[in-house]
């Protein structure tokens, strides 16, 4: 371990990887205080610059973005009760209050040091349980393998936001696209539609930046920026007192450890820890009176639970090559850009990027520290960007972000295409995140399965007899049947509930 570390920071503190590093943690704070974007559309209009550099500086700064993102999308929740994130939603609860009580720069930096806390949990759960899953996941075959992934996209699609049938279809959707193109096992051209650009698939970056991009775009259309409260945000206005500290502390602990366990399991992204953390520490406090009204804790709980899980999302991503959410599956598409495929081997034959990654996400958190504590005034100071000049900004290197990989106008198209479909989506009710899941592992869903097949001279019997892939496809299943349950009980009373909104 002490080897690996050593190697890790030998790797991450080159002065290119340092300059990777501060750019993207650098990014993801701007972008993470910016209502609207987040570390979803940043990253993916960065995926096509990453061609242009080397695949660790393209790694620690995509990650980088991420924790940046994540570390700031709190800030706007805070100021102007608007959330930078939906992870970021619960800290309007307690933390919007606090700031119209006067106390803006008490909840900024309680929340800058929870989520250094829960970062610091994440990343060294991280270390000590990525080789140990890594080596056991080198027993695995092309069942296991295959497995594993269905269990993935099953989470990601009933576990994740909305209703699980819906989910599913955007997953069945994005496997059907990753099958465009041209079989590599028979040579047939599979839903290209006498296409001559189809014949080697969809791309991700088109569709990427179509669903994140130009959705967010379409959708915020009409929208004012929010200007922030005036009050002081010096650095002494931004201390906690001793009973703020007495308060806060265990809240952080208990969030990170929440955190940290629904971080690593695929499907739990998207704000569901924060607000489960937000619930239990309301549920144990002597003062559950004070939740909604600018409690500490109910800001510092969420805070270390959202940035726990971040370290943790990168386990079953970096030892086992299976996403969580959508933007473990950008990460992992610009290492496969990069020619390098994600799974249990990455450790072993490339270990210099694994724990030269893992070492920048400890550098990445001390940037982070020092760029948003004495700099809360600038951060605040950006959303008093007007929309009608953020989001044509957006569109310009959307445009340039497509055409630097192919050089071609279909892929324009496409990414137009999807940028509308996107919003048709997301105005009935999809969740467009599961079907970029469906679209990534589609191909390597479809191999394993082929491989298994051929193994097992056609028996589908086989993921009966191996037990890690019978008690991943058993959990898929059961998961899948838990969610559907649930939808349909609470239909009734969710439908009520709308109708009496509408009255």
């Amino acid at each position: 371990m002490l080897d690996n570390i050593i190697l890790g920071f030998s790797e991450a503190l080159t002065f290119a990887n340092l300059w990777y590093c501060f750019a993207g943690v650098l990014l993801g704070t701007l972008v993470g205080v910016l209502p609207g974007l987040g570390a979803l559309i940043t990253i993916s209009l960065l995926l096509p610059f990453t061609y242009y550099l080397p695949v660790d500086g393209a790694l620690i700064m995509l990650a980088g973005v991420y924790f940046g993102a994540d570390f700031g999308g709190g800030t706007t929740s805070i100021l102007i009760g608007i959330p930078g994130h939906p992870a970021a939603a619960v800290d309007v609860l307690d933390g919007y209050p606090m700031a119209k009580q006067g106390k803006a720069g008490v909840a900024l930096f309680t929340k800058c040091i929870a989520s250094a806390w829960g970062s610091s949990i994440g990343i060294f759960l991280l270390m000590l349980a990525a080789p140990a899953l890594s080596a056991f996941a080198l027993k695995f075959g092309p069942a296991e393998y295959f497995m594993l992934m269905m269990l993935g996209l099953v989470a990601a699609a009933s576990v994740g936001r909305g209703s699980p049938i819906k989910g599913i279809a955007m997953v069945l959707l994005g496997l059907l696209l990753a099958t465009v193109g041209t079989d590599v096992n028979t040579g047939f051209q599979r839903f290209t539609f006498g296409l001559p650009e189809l014949s080697n698939g969809i791309g991700l970056i088109p569709i990427a930046m179509g669903l994140f991009a130009l959705t967010e775009v379409i959708s915020s259309v009409g929208k004012k920026a929010v200007a922030p409260p005036n009050q002081s945000l010096r650095l002494r206005d931004q201390l906690p007192n001793r009973r703020e500290w007495r308060l806060s502390w265990p809240a952080m602990l208990r969030g990170s450890g929440l955190g940290a366990a629904f971080g690593a399991l695929p499907g739990t992204s998207g704000g569901m820890a924060t607000f489960i953390a937000y619930a239990i520490e309301k549920r144990i406090s002597k003062r559950p009176e004070a939740f909604g009204k600018g409690a500490i804790e109910g800001l510092a709980a969420p805070e270390a639970c959202n940035n726990a899980g971040v370290g943790t999302a990168f386990i079953p991503s970096l030892t086992l090559g299976i996403p969580g959410d959508a933007v473990m599956a950008l990460l992992l598409a610009a290492m496969m850009l990069q020619g390098i495929q994600p799974g249990p081997m990455v450790m072993t034959l490339h270990p210099e990027l694994f724990w030269g990654l893992i070492a920048s996400f400890w550098i990445g958190m001390v940037i982070l520290l020092a760029l948003n504590i004495p700099l809360i005034g600038i951060w605040v100071r950006l959303l008093q960007i007007p929309y009608p000049l953020l989001f044509p900004a957006i569109v310009l290197f959307t445009c340039i972000g497509v055409m630097s990989v192919g050089n071609s106008t279909f892929d324009l198209w496409l990414t137009l295409f999807f940028g509308i479909a996107g919003f048709a989506l997301i105005v009935a009710g999809f969740d467009v995140v599961p079907l970029v899941l469906g679209l990534i592992l589609g191909a390597p869903l479809e191999e394993n399965l082929r491989r298994t097949l051929l193994l097992s001279d056609g028996d589908f019997g086989v993921f009966l007899t191996r037990p890690i892939a019978l008690v991943a496809g058993l959990s898929a299943l059961a998961i899948l049947v838990l969610s559907l349950v649930s939808h349909i009980r609470k239909g009734p009373s969710a439908r009520h509930l709308r109708q009496s909104e509408m009255e």
